[in-house]
């Protein structure tokens, strides 16, 4: 979006408290993931949430952001932070960094993925991370209970949906995602989503077990991409009355053609990880998927691609030190002793990274229909009330017991006291 368009500028001041409290006076366009979940409804296309396992990607998702106009989450999952270069502390600023470098412009929200919860401990736990979290500037959190048995899901996450900033963006997870074979069924997304609408409390997006993996379809074991869409558009259809979509885990792997169809089945969140990393990696990938592509059992690196020769080496042999097999989708945890060195490597190699990562948010973001849908946020937040402007002082003064159908500018108000 142009910085200096009115449009922009709106969006600026009714960005989330928690935003307009660590980085108001940046002209930074991160807003609500509840907002950007809100456009993609209105206009029909997908999120793409770029999953962040180095910091480069952040910049090349922002880039296409921009080029596009497309609003985007920037993401990362609880376990990632243990691992990756990029962090929970550090994502903000790489974000702040990076918009910058570009003039701003980029719509985004950055996104807390995968907050994984076992039990009540993790419960507790959370309440002290997620503050931190938040009060660093994510405006979006997935909480992720599906380990739990359906009933403890529901109540875990009531837990801590109910104790979050509402303002912020919301996903939820019933069903644990394993791959092709084990999927979430009708019945339990309505009992999770309309157990939790009872709590008032709306999740935004619901993730599912629809057949998706995390990381790398590897064919020479028989594992192929298999999201069902059937049983994702039942779900989805049944979950739409709640005003909830479908976070699509998993997309790395699947054909831009199956994805471009994604919209018709009730997706509206469409997670990318494992792609961005074979990018930087520069392993070699399959043209249509993305998908990282083996041959005599090991990951094939590319010269012209992705970061040098030698420091691919080194990354091999840390992975065969720790005893990791060639074509390990472990080799992710090696982001974060190699994060530094990738950011060194020489301007030519950071560039060709940049580019080919962009290009790919690019084709995500045009698959998805998402071009264009910076403007519908824009629209969305013009819409809301500005709280941190004056309120109204005759609506101060006059002290009428609203309830929330006749509060001033829900177009209910009779003029008369009401009472609940």
């Amino acid at each position: 979006m142009d910085v200096n368009s009115k449009a922009y500028q709106e969006l600026l001041k009714k960005r989330p408290l928690n935003v307009q409290a660590r980085f108001g006076d940046s002209a930074m366009g991160l807003v609500s993931g509840r907002d950007i979940a809100a456009a993609a409804r209105e206009v029909d296309s997908i999120c793409l949430a770029a999953n962040a396992r180095h910091p480069l990607v952040i910049k090349a998702a922002l880039r296409a952001a921009k080029k596009l106009n497309a609003a985007i989450l920037i993401e990362l999952a609880k376990s990632e932070s243990t691992y990756c270069g990029t962090t929970f502390e550090n994502a903000p600023d790489y974000a702040l960094k990076y918009s910058e470098e570009i003039g701003h412009g980029a719509v985004f929200g950055l996104h807390v993925d995968h907050y994984a919860i076992k039990g009540q401990a993790d419960v507790l736990k959370a309440v002290g991370q997620l503050t931190k979290i938040t009060a660093n500037g994510f405006t979006s959190v997935a909480l992720d209970a599906s380990h739990l048995e359906d009933y403890e899901n529901f109540a875990a996450t009531r837990a801590l949906a109910g104790w979050l900033p509402t303002e912020l963006g919301l996903e939820v997870e019933v069903g644990e995602i394993k791959g092709p074979g084990e999927l979430s069924t009708v019945e339990e997304a309505l009992y999770y989503i309309g157990g939790l609408n009872a709590w008032q409390i709306f999740p935004d997006y619901l993730a599912i077990s629809n057949g998706s993996l995390h990381g790398t379809y590897d064919p020479a074991v028989g594992q192929m991409e298999g999201i069902d869409l059937k049983r994702t558009k039942e779900i989805a259809d049944a979950i739409a009355p709640f005003g909830v979509a479908i976070a699509q885990h998993g997309i790395s792997g699947t054909p831009l053609d199956k994805v471009s169809t994604f919209r018709k089945y009730g997706i509206r969140k469409g997670n990318v990880a494992t792609l961005f990393q074979n990018v930087y990696f520069g392993i070699k990938m399959d043209p249509d998927t993305g998908n990282a592509i083996t041959e005599g059992g090991t990951y094939t690196k590319e010269n012209d691609r992705g970061i040098s020769r030698e420091l691919w080496e080194k990354i091999v042999a840390a992975g065969d030190a720790k005893g990791m097999s060639r074509k390990s989708g472990d080799y992710k945890k090696l982001n974060l002793p190699f994060c530094e060195m990738i950011l060194a490597e020489p301007q030519p190699i950071i560039d060709r990274i940049l580019d080919e990562m962009q290009y790919w948010a690019e084709r995500f973001i045009k698959a998805f229909g998402a071009e264009g849908s910076a403007d519908a946020v824009a629209e969305i937040m013009a819409k809301r009330v500005d709280h941190n402007a004056s309120p109204d002082r005759k609506v101060l003064t006059e002290r009428k017991n609203y309830t929330k159908a006749t509060a001033p500018g829900k177009g209910g108000n009779d003029g008369k006291d009401h009472d609940e």
